[in-house]
């Protein structure tokens, strides 16, 4: 058996190093032959190209697929790498977005607090929030301006951009400010462009409800709301907000003031309107005069003295 495998070890060695020898040898002579220039050697090197070369797709193929892969790995690496890059962007662009709607309506607020006058028989005065006592049951604020500024129960205060509330309650030193998102609110509004008339009806969420419209068909949301004048407690003009509609459909309005960010408010002086002598005024219209029964008496005892 040992035998047998010497023998034929000692035949397969030759034969492959006769093998290898024809072979370095053929290639070889392939390269001598291709390097020939001759018009002959070329004719025929086209011939062999012309019928070797469109046969090798297949063997091609796996090598095509694995230089398109990494193509296309490398062009999928690259849009990845666009596509962070535009993440990062949009999230530094809506962080941006923000500061600049804050500054504008920062500087917005500081600007009508400080220049704009809505109306020549109007003037103002800002004060400064003091505390803000909120509750699910009553909207309020108190401002450091009162009775010694010569504020008024009754007269509108503004954030700079659009109405916040009115005046009820005035001390010394401070005034308390009723919000529009309080439920006792009422404001009779206009609303732009249609010109219906409305009220805002606070309900001590952020956004009051739009009650009592005349043709609610011609009220679109984004239309926009301003004060009336009826009722001769808020000047006619006031911003107070946009129309817009809740998940029910029902209309409410988009308030203009910047509710989470009261710092500073405007009061307005409107000494063009009726005084209101008590907060109950704001509500409620004051009766109409009776006839004095003690002058209709006297009246009557005067004409029978002179019938007699």
């Amino acid at each position: 058996m040992a035998q047998d495998r010497a023998s034929q070890d000692n035949y397969t060695g030759p034969l492959k190093r006769l093998l290898l020898t024809v072979l370095v040898m053929c290639l070889l002579g392939l390269f001598l032959f291709w390097r020939i220039d001759s018009p002959r050697v070329e004719r025929f090197r086209a011939q062999v190209v012309d019928a070797v070369v469109p046969q090798m797709d297949w063997a091609m193929a796996p090598v095509t697929a694995t230089v398109n892969i990494l193509r296309d790995f490398r062009s999928y690496q690259q849009i990845y790498d666009q596509n962070q890059e535009l993440r990062r962007e949009l999230r530094q662009m809506t962080a941006w977005k923000e500061a600049a709607l804050q500054l504008e309506q920062e500087n917005a607020r500081l600007r009508d607090l400080n220049n704009v006058q809505l109306d020549p028989r109007l003037t103002y005065i800002t004060g400064v929030v003091l505390a803000d006592s909120g509750s699910p049951f009553r909207q309020s604020v108190l401002i450091n301006v009162g009775g010694r500024d010569g504020i008024v129960d009754g007269w509108a205060t503004m954030d700079g951009i659009g109405l916040v509330g009115r005046i009820s309650g005035v001390g010394q030193n401070t005034s308390r400010v009723i919000l529009l998102t309080d439920a006792t609110s009422r404001i009779p509004a206009v609303i732009q462009p249609s010109g219906q008339r409305a009220l805002v009806v606070g309900d001590n969420t952020g956004a009051p409800h739009i009650d009592f419209l005349e043709d609610s068909g011609q009220v679109r949301p984004g239309d926009r709301i301003v004060t009336s004048g009826d009722g001769e407690v808020f000047p006619p003009g006031l911003l107070i907000g946009q129309v817009a509609k809740d998940a029910g459909g029902r209309l409410r309005a988009r308030l203009a003031a910047d509710y989470e960010r009261l710092e500073f408010l405007r009061v307005l002086r409107d000494h063009g309107a009726r005084q209101v002598d008590q907060p109950s005024a704001l509500i409620t219209p004051a009766e109409l005069p009776d006839s004095d029964p003690e002058g209709a008496t006297s009246g009557d005892s005067d004409a029978s003295a002179g019938d007699g």
